[in-house]
Parts: structure tokens; C-alpha cells; sequence
């Protein structure tokens, strides 16, 4: 009972909180451009105008010849329709050794689902996974190696597990002192920077470092920054180069010309996933087991819902969906995607209106929603009643000091 009091004790406090900022919100209305609303003017997108790090071969081929190269790859690691690895073999260079992060070398693997070490069919070269529990290449699987070649196409949210990947990576080459080569690759993502910052407690694999969970970085960018801000095990520095894209600046959208893994099938899941990866801390699907991931969510028996769709098993998508055979009832919200690059930002009123709906609310979270939030504060400003705009103000004083920070190490021009 004591616990219980207590718990009601804090939740009314937050909701005297949102009321009195209600009353400041109607009295002194926010200025009319804010960090989550900024963005690009719209340039048009042109992938022929950009070239990513990997595909400027004549920047980093020579500096390989003669050495053992280790190489971090997935299925987005080209060289135009050819795989990067398949390039550097073919150009007569020594790749001894790959690397996979989540969901595998060729990115067959669901989310979470358990990755083995095991030697790739095509080329014969021994893979090493890294995910479950052998997240960060050990001493021993180094061996032999000269250089890292880290090579992933990352969506810029700090819950998609590629950035934790670098970090490790970046941590394993500083302590066996290795040198890493990063080759850059846009951010499709990258138009701008919203969401709460990681607080101190809540560091996991989907949430290693004090940021935004739009980040508006790409991966060169931002290990920059980790070694910059010696965020590395016992402020280690990683002897870190990269090749930079050419023709990209972070006004540009970048549509991603192979999908990042299996439930990012198109551009609309991209841009929505900062927004309803939420949701996977939930009881609402996000349609994980369906033909459209991350473009849809709701639950059986959701009353408002314009949308029906039934999960289930398939290859590289879900092998048990929530709620795997049972019809959900939902929303569609692909079209919001265009609406998402127009005015840059999270949208949190899904996720309050689904909580809002649900009949259970003790139910409605698990255990997993804090980590992928960075902070216990947005469940119980969900569970006070605050509002998507009282909720986001609440974030602006850490954007405007991660802002600056990032701001050291950008690469290409800011939005």
C-alpha cells in the first residue's frame, strides 16, 4: 500500500506539472520554429548526386593493399549492385574475416533473433557474429587482422542497434590498437534532431549514449563524436579514419536503395520508426508479420481503427508476431511519412492515443518501453495525461545541449 501511495503521490505531481505548463502554453505560445519542427527546405532528392564513402573506391583502395583486413558488412554494404566485400576481393585486396551485426551478413535475421558465427557460403570467409551475446569482437578474432573496415547503413535513431555496434567495434579496435576506416554512408534520417536524451541508468544495446533519439548524424559523424567525447570504455580513443559521401549535406533525403533489415522494407517505415519503434516497449503492433512493418499499429479490438491486418510467421520478418493469427484493428500510416519529411519530428499522439484506447493500461507497457524511451519520464508523463506538445517541450533543453556537441563533429552541411 505504502508503494502504491507513493506511486500515486508522483503521477499527481507530474499532472500538476502538465497543467501548469497547459497554462504557460496558453499564455506565452512557443516560438514558431523549434528544434523538433527543423529541418530541410524541401531539397529535392537525387541519389546519382551522391556517392557514398564505399563507392569512392580511389579515396581508400590503395591505402588496403598489403594489409588483413577485417571487414563490419551487411546486405547494405555496396558498391553500386555489387557487394562490398565482393569488390574488395575482386580488386585483388585481403579481406580475411567478416563481421555481421543484427539480423546478419546478409540480413536475413529478425530483430533480436540470435545470430551464429559461421563462414559465408559465397566467398568462403569465416563470419563473425556480432549480436546475443558476443556483441564485441574479442581479442582472439582479431588476430590477424590489420585494419577494420566498418561499412553499415544506419536509419539515425538510437534504438536501431548499428551505432552500439560502431561503439563496440570502436572499442575493440582502440584496445587491441587497430586503426578503423569508416565508410560513410547518408542518414536517411539525417533532416533532423528530436526525441528525449539517454539518462544515466538506462544505457543498453538499444541506448549506449547521451543522445537525442534522433541523432541527425551519419556513422562517421558520429564516431567522431564517441571519441570526442571519450565515450569509449575507460575513455579509450579509437584510431579512426573514414571516407566521407560526396554530394550529401544533411538538408538532402537519401532513399536507401537496399532495405537496412527485414522489417524496414521501404522509405515510409523509415521515416516512421523513430516514432512507432515506441510501441515495441507496448501491447500494439507495429504490423511486425505483416506486409507492412513499421507502417501500421494497433491491436485486436482497437474501436477506431480505419485499418485490418492479421501478423504472422514469415522468413526474416517475425517468427511469433505479436499476436501471431489473431486480426488486429488499426491505423495506416504510411501516408504520414511524406508528412514527417515536410515537418521534421517524432509524433507521440499515436502512441498517447493508443494508450489512451486500450482498456488494460496496467498492461500496456513492458518492461522493455524505459530502455527504448532512455529515461523512465515519458511513461509517466503518458500515465499523467501530458500532452504530445507539453511532453516534446519538455525535451528542448537537452536538444539544445546536444545540438552544440554535435555540432563539433559534423561532417557535411547542417540543415
Amino acid at each position: 500500500m505504502r508503494l502504491q501511495s507513493v506511486f500515486l503521490i508522483v503521477l499527481s505531481l507530474l499532472a500538476i506539472s502538465c497543467s501548469q505548463s497547459r497554462k504557460v502554453q496558453r499564455t506565452t505560445p512557443p516560438p514558431a520554429e523549434s528544434i523538433s519542427a527543423k529541418g530541410p527546405a524541401a531539397e529535392a532528392y537525387h541519389r546519382s548526386a551522391i556517392k557514398t564513402g564505399a563507392e569512392r573506391t580511389r579515396q581508400y583502395f590503395g591505402d588496403l593493399e598489403g594489409l588483413r583486413i577485417g571487414v563490419v558488412a551487411n546486405q547494405t554494404s555496396r558498391i553500386g549492385s555489387t557487394h562490398l566485400v565482393d569488390s574488395l576481393l575482386g580488386a585483388g585486396l585481403k579481406v580475411v574475416k567478416v563481421f555481421s551485426p543484427e539480423h546478419g551478413f546478409r540480413g536475413q535475421a529478425e530483430a533480436g533473433e540470435l545470430v551464429s558465427s559461421d563462414v559465408d557460403s559465397k566467398t568462403g570467409l569465416p563470419l563473425v557474429s556480432l549480436y546475443g551475446d558476443h556483441r564485441k569482437p574479442r581479442t582472439e578474432d582479431l588476430a590477424g587482422i590489420d585494419l577494420v573496415l566498418f561499412d553499415l547503413q544506419d536509419v539515425g535513431a538510437r534504438f536501431y542497434t548499428y551505432i552500439s555496434t560502431l561503439t563496440l567495434v570502436m572499442e575493440a579496435c582502440a584496445e587491441n590498437n587497430l586503426p578503423l576506416l569508416v565508410l560513410d554512408r547518408p542518414n536517411p534520417n539525417g533532416f533532423y534532431v528530436d526525441g528525449p536524451l539517454l539518462e544515466p541508468g538506462f544505457t543498453s544495446f538499444v541506448g549506449m549514449h547521451t543522445v537525442p533519439v534522433v541523432h541527425g548524424m551519419t556513422m562517421a559523424e558520429y564516431a567522431r563524436m564517441i571519441n570526442g567525447e571519450f565515450w569509449l570504455k575507460d575513455s579509450l580513443v579509437c584510431r579512426l579514419r573514414w571516407v566521407e559521401n560526396s554530394g550529401y549535406n544533411h538538408r538532402r533525403f537519401y532513399e536507401l536503395p537496399v532495405r537496412p533489415s527485414p522489417n524496414l522494407p521501404d522509405m515510409s517505415s523509415v521515416y516512421l520508426y523513430p516514432s512507432l519503434c515506441f510501441f515495441e516497449g507496448t501491447n500494439v503492433s507495429v504490423g511486425r508479420g505483416t506486409d507492412y512493418p513499421f507502417t501500421v499499429i494497433g491491436y485486436p479490438g482497437f474501436g477506431e481503427g480505419n485499418f485490418v491486418f492479421t501478423p504472422e510467421s514469415r522468413a526474416g520478418a517475425s517468427v511469433n508476431p505479436l499476436y501471431k493469427g489473431i486480426e488486429c484493428r488499426g491505423l495506416k500510416l504510411a501516408d504520414s511519412a511524406a508528412v514527417i519529411r515536410q515537418t521534421p519530428g517524432i509524433r507521440l499522439h499515436w502512441l498517447i492515443r493508443m494508450y489512451q484506447s486500450y482498456p488494460e493500461k496496467e498492461q500496456f507497457f513492458n518492461s522493455f518501453f524505459n530502455k527504448l524511451a532512455g529515461n523512465d519520464t515519458l511513461k509517466d508523463q503518458i500515465l499523467s495525461g501530458c500532452s504530445e506538445e507539453e511532453i516534446k517541450a519538455s525535451w528542448q533543453e537537452g536538444l539544445d545541449k546536444f545540438l552544440k556537441i554535435r555540432k563539433k563533429y559534423l561532417l557535411y552541411h547542417d540543415f
